[in-house]
């Protein structure tokens, strides 16, 4: 009985065994951009993995990614805009008010990441958002 289930089941449900993930065809470094050439499709099931190459590639590496193990969405993210201990422009935007200053990033950062900054002036560690253009919005 248990014999006849599992064959339904793999008959019914073919897909789980044909999905593919994409994977690197080298090792790729944390902080390499990822290339066309640097990646395939391998049938390899993975729900945690990407399963189109067009979406990994243009990001950045977050880890060391080995040849042929999938690609999964927590490994990449957009490239970084600004690196570590790089000065940046502060903003601070509340009820039509608009504070702007220079600060040191404590961590690198892609557009939408959420990174650590010390403002210049004061000394004190604040937490802002990656803008598009390279800024830094500042949290309440």
């Amino acid at each position: 009985m248990k014999r006849w289930i599992g064959f339904i089941l793999f008959c019914c449900f073919p897909a789980a065994s044909l999905a593919e993930s994409v994977v690197p065809t080298r090792t790729i470094r944390a902080n390499a951009t990822i290339s066309e050439a640097d990646v395939a499709i391998k049938s390899v099931a993975n729900p945690n993995a990407f399963s189109r190459v067009m979406d990994v590639i243009g990001q950045e590496a977050r880890t060391t990614l080995y040849a042929g193990r999938p690609i999964l969405f927590v490994d990449v993210g957009p490239p970084a805009l600004i690196d570590r201990n790089q000065i940046v422009s502060l903003k601070f935007k509340t009820a039509g008010l608009m504070i702007i200053t220079e600060g040191r990033s404590l961590q690198r950062g892609g557009v939408g990441d959420r990174i650590r900054i010390m403002n210049l002036d004061s000394r004190t560690t604040l937490f802002g958002q990656v803008q598009p253009d390279g800024t830094v919005r500042v949290f309440e």
